[in-house]
């Protein structure tokens, strides 16, 4: 019988691929490993393993550079790690009170962050991107006149139609229907992929990776500020939806008699356990924002029974909603971010309370909630995997492209 050799190439190019992808991918997300433990986490071959190292090596993707003890008898296996330095990505986090952008490496080391406060208020479209191409200018400059730059990737407090990135709606930030990845690309000046995505979806992301949910397969993140949002992963993968609007677990109607919300709806859970919600129950002026949440904790911490009460009001909002998102989803984590995450310690209790009497038996056993523990950056580290992900499933596509930062300047 005749053998189809392009057909064989095809099949033995694509195999190649997939190997490159397997290795690249743990180094990103596990940091060095030994090549023992390359082959032992990917199944590859030790001699798989030693000539698709070699390619990386020789774009400089990875590097091994010392010996690992591993305490067993024979030769020390190699220890290959990431270089951070020769991939990066730009991430980007518009939120409803601050901006950030970050310089990450490949590996997850973040290389450059800068945070800064704005004023609440409905900014423009074009007032934002003013503000993040001044604070990614100089987190940028060392990326000029090299092909470190793989991909831009954004956190937006808003519904996103992933395909273009196209931000449906933001109500807390007054924008509907904007074109973002590109006007951001044209802003920015770079020549490289962009994504959009909704900020709890990538927090979510960020955590399954480099926070709290490590490990797990089936994780709720829940955020909240102004608004609220969900992030979920499911059997180890994003749940977004259709067209990425999924997760929007913050205008889910659980009040109907309830309080009018910025969607245009009433009674979404966000009127009962959002920022403003948990103002207006302590007193304290719900436009305040971050200082006025700080003041209540505060006082709080000193027994004041008004902040008191009013954390328990929306700590038990919130053990309503989470007893039937736990009911639908049967999560192993819940990971409270953003507002959420500060407030933790004093609604700890009164969740677990209401969790115990809502939700049902054999999902209540499986679940636990915990607080972020990337806080307010698990957006923006999110939307800097999200860049990674092309990266990380076709490594091969990249090969022969890089110039390390170091040789353009360093960082």
């Amino acid at each position: 019988m005749a053998m189809d050799w392009d057909v064989v190439g095809q099949r033995s190019e694509t195999v190649r691929r997939a190997n490159l992808s397997a290795i690249v991918r743990e180094l990103h997300l596990r940091g060095p490993l030994s090549r023992s433990e390359l082959v032992a986490r990917t199944g590859l071959t030790r001699s798989a393993i030693r000539v698709l190292l070699g390619e990386l090596v020789a774009a400089d993707l990875v590097s091994e550079d010392r010996r690992a003890h591993l305490g067993t008898p024979g030769r020390p296996s190699p220890l290959v790690h990431a270089n951070p330095t020769t991939a990066v990505v730009l991430a980007l986090d518009i939120a409803v009170d601050s901006c950030a952008v970050a310089l990450v490496g490949f590996g997850g080391e973040v290389l450059a962050l800068q945070r800064v406060d704005r004023p609440r208020g409905h900014l423009s479209v074009a007032d934002t991107i003013a503000d993040l191409v001044q604070l990614a200018g100089p987190v940028l400059a060392p990326t000029r006149g090299s092909d470190a730059l793989i991909a831009v990737g954004i956190s937006v407090a808003g519904i996103i139609r992933r395909p273009d990135g196209l931000v449906r709606m933001a109500p807390n930030l007054g924008w509907r229907d904007v074109a973002l990845a590109n006007q951001l690309g044209g802003a920015l000046g770079v020549q490289v992929p962009i994504s959009v995505a909704n900020e709890a979806d990538l927090g979510a992301l960020a955590e399954l990776r480099r926070g709290s949910a490590v490990g797990l397969d089936d994780v709720l993140y829940l955020s909240g500020e102004v608004g609220v949002g969900g992030g979920l992963i499911v059997g180890g993968r994003p749940l977004t939806g259709a067209a990425g609007y999924g997760g929007e677990v913050g205008h889910f109607p659980i009040r109907p008699d309830g309080a009018p919300c910025h969607c245009g709806s009433v009674g979404c859970w966000e009127t009962e356990i959002g920022e403003r919600a948990l103002l207006r129950q302590a007193g304290y002026d719900q436009g305040g924002g971050r200082d006025q949440v700080d003041a209540l904790l505060a006082d709080a911490a000193t027994g004041s029974p008004s902040a008191l009460a009013a954390l328990a009001a929306v700590g038990r909002w919130l053990g309503i909603g989470l007893a039937g998102l736990v009911n639908i989803l049967n999560p192993q984590i819940v990971v409270l971010g953003g507002l959420f995450h500060r407030i933790h310690p004093f609604v700890a209790a009164t969740i677990e309370t209401e969790l115990d009497r809502l939700a049902l038996e054999a999902s209540r056993a499986l679940v636990r909630i915990v607080p972020s523990m990337l806080a307010e950056d698990a957006p923006l580290l999110g939307a800097a995997e999200m860049a990674f992900d092309a990266l990380l499933s076709d490594p091969a596509g990249y090969l022969g492209r890089f110039e390390p930062l170091a040789a353009a300047g360093g960082v």
